[in-house]
């Protein structure tokens, strides 16, 4: 017994998502792929998006990630561990303005944008920034968020206005 697929018709406007996603998974060059992600990430699901990163990274893939807890530092230490001269970290502020815990883990990265230009912005305004910067850089986003994670959300969606592959995990 054979299956059909449902693929779309030439004119349909989901054809060319479609075919933008078909071309990415058979590109086999490295690609400049961003990780994106809450703050509020359980232990198992870092432990997941660490290896992801490391994986990226071991496949040649430029990683860009923030200098958050949660996602962005399980992104940060996987790329780390494969080959940090393909991590890119932008901060949406200035080193001195992130947590204790995260200042250390970034000390260790190769390439570090700082934005001590946003330090008089509020965390939520600078991380919107920044997440437009980490987009316009990237060929594709890997996103982790909840169904409330505004921000995110939102990023997304200007990644997938540019025309960039958009893949979005959601924890609840």
């Amino acid at each position: 017994m054979s299956q059909s697929l449902d693929l779309p018709q030439v004119g349909d406007p989901k054809a060319d998502e479609f075919l933008q996603e078909l071309a990415a998974i058979q590109q086999t060059s490295s690609k400049r792929i961003a990780i994106l992600g809450s703050r509020h990430v359980p232990l198992m699901h870092q432990h997941i998006i660490e290896m992801m990163s490391y994986a990226l990274a071991l496949s040649g893939n430029r990683l860009l990630t923030s200098g958050a807890i949660g996602t962005n530092a399980a992104a940060i230490r996987g790329a780390m561990r494969a080959d940090p001269k393909l991590l890119t970290v932008v901060l949406p502020q200035s080193m001195t303005e992130q947590p204790p815990e995260s200042q250390r883990l970034l000390e260790k990265v190769m390439h570090l944008v700082e934005k001590p230009e946003h330090d008089n912005l509020s965390l939520a305004e600078a991380s919107a920034i920044c997440n437009q910067e980490i987009v316009s850089r990237c060929d594709q986003l890997i996103c982790f968020a909840f169904h409330d994670s505004h921000t995110l959300l939102k990023t997304c969606q200007e990644a997938e206005e540019l025309r960039k592959l958009v893949t979005l995990f959601y924890f609840d």
